[in-house]
């Protein structure tokens, strides 16, 4: 049973989903079409989020957890942070109360099998929100080692899965002095069943719920207003305003909407007659392609876009076609990339097929496309790198359904207006892979925004 089918036979257990009428984020139908300058989304309260964090989260655990040991042939899951070290899974598990790990916090996932519920137990001395069992009384076992290893032995698992990778930092949780503490109480007998638990972390990162697909475009809705405000006469003044400005405006505007940047946002300038990007306190004038690269993260999932404006000049009321004609080709890659999306194939050969069929049309492309989701740049497998084009370990793992990507890429073109100079179209949107379709949350840019320039 597929990951996806397994959700639609679960969610019948999971927490009850959201209704109109509940106090919950935005609900958009994902859509191709993206607006240009969108309406804000209402933002809402800390406690209404802390009450969906918590609701999807009940629905992760679930759903996701059991459709995955099962799919990995794992019959317990062992994880580990410590307070202000948080593992990227555990932190990802944490209810919307609880800010870190606390003190030394264990959790432990255990299928019995035949049919059952998977056992979720918290080796710690404080509860996560009524999601796990507390299986530890400090009293009775001061040694918390001690009690994990009694936990496994007393289910007398076939494989124990702890995180340890070369290859992802996502399931590379385990350090070195926990593991050697956690060995030195397991009986011998339990130390040869240890596994990698690295894809059980990826899969975990990685999968999309209902309700995590519900309110993303939403999500995504939200950057995609906020860059439409960062790219007006609200925010840039041509001949005044710098590139600096433009980033430090939304750094302060996220502050005021209590949104957290998961990167400082970027801004770049192309010129005529000027290589390269332009950035920093360069001041934006007539004339200018302007370039950001923006991304926030709001009820635990993450948006990563990039778009294009250009400033008008006096007199113009639309940009050169030459540029019109850049972000074009850009899109056009961009449907050459989704098209060659399959299941169960690696990342490098989707890009090598995607370059193949971009280059056969004479596009100019560079693709880094990448997951996203709990993190900005997710677990899951990259389809390219900006500096590598070619095979790379990191897009060894195959593309499953059920998950978001960022598809993200450039192509450049030669623009006649700029005497032929080579510009840079870079675009990025968030996406849902379903195995057989790529569709974007909230659309994507297929028009240049237009900043007046006011004279």
């Amino acid at each position: 049973m597929s990951i996806v089918a397994f959700f639609a036979a679960a969610l019948a257990l999971s927490a009850p989903a959201m209704k109109a009428e509940d106090p919950g984020p935005l609900i958009l139908p994902m859509t191709d079409t993206e607006q240009a300058a969108p309406d804000m989304p209402p933002i809402l309260p800390m406690r209404d989020r802390a009450d969906v964090i918590d609701r999807i989260l009940a629905e992760r655990l679930e759903t996701i957890i059991p459709a995955i040991m099962h799919e990995q042939g794992v019959d317990l899951w062992l994880l580990m942070s410590r307070e202000y070290f948080e593992e990227p899974v555990v932190e990802s598990m944490l209810d919307a109360r609880s800010m870190s790990a606390r003190r030394r916090t264990i959790l432990i996932f255990h299928d019995p099998g035949e049919g059952q519920p998977v056992e979720r137990l918290t080796v710690s001395r404080y509860g996560l929100a009524g999601l796990f069992e507390p299986s530890w009384d400090p009293d009775d076992q001061p040694d918390q080692w001690q009690a994990v290893a009694d936990i496994i032995a007393a289910r007398d698992p076939a494989t124990i899965a702890v995180n340890f990778s070369d290859i992802t930092a996502f399931g590379d949780g385990m350090t070195l002095s926990q593991y050697r503490a956690m060995s030195a109480n397991l009986p011998e007998q339990y130390r040869d069943r240890i596994v990698s638990g690295e894809t059980l972390a990826v899969r975990w990162l990685e999968s999309r719920t209902p309700s995590e697909l519900e309110i993303y475009p939403g999500i995504v809705r939200i950057a995609h207003a906020l860059i439409g405000r960062a790219f007006s006469r609200e925010v840039i003044t041509p001949g005044v305003t710098t590139a600096a400005d433009v980033q430090w405006w939304y750094r302060e505007e996220l502050a005021r909407l209590g949104l957290t940047p998961w990167f400082h946002p970027s801004i770049g300038i192309q010129r005529e007659g000027s290589d390269g990007m332009l950035r920093g306190d360069t001041v934006i004038m007539p004339g200018d392609l302007l370039w950001t690269d923006f991304g926030i993260t709001y009820l635990r999932l993450s948006t990563d876009t990039q778009h294009l404006a250009y400033v008008l000049k006096p007199g113009e009321t639309q940009a050169p076609e030459g540029l019109r004609r850049g972000l074009a080709a850009t899109n056009r890659v961009q449907d050459i990339l989704i098209d060659s999306f399959k299941t169960d194939v690696s990342g490098n050969e989707v890009l090598a097929d995607a370059r193949a069929k971009a280059l056969a049309e004479g596009l100019d492309p560079s693709i880094y496309s990448h997951p996203i989701g709990t993190h900005g740049h997710g677990a899951g497998s990259a389809i390219g790198f900006w500096d590598n084009q070619g095979n790379d370990p990191r897009a060894e793992y195959l593309i499953r359904s059920g998950t978001t990507w960022s598809i993200e890429l450039t192509s450049y073109s030669a623009v006649p207006e700029w005497g032929g100079q080579r510009v840079d179209f870079r675009s990025e949107e968030d996406a849902w892979f379903d195995g057989q379709t790529v569709r974007f949350l909230d659309g994507r840019q297929t028009e240049l925004t237009l900043i007046p320039s006011g004279q």
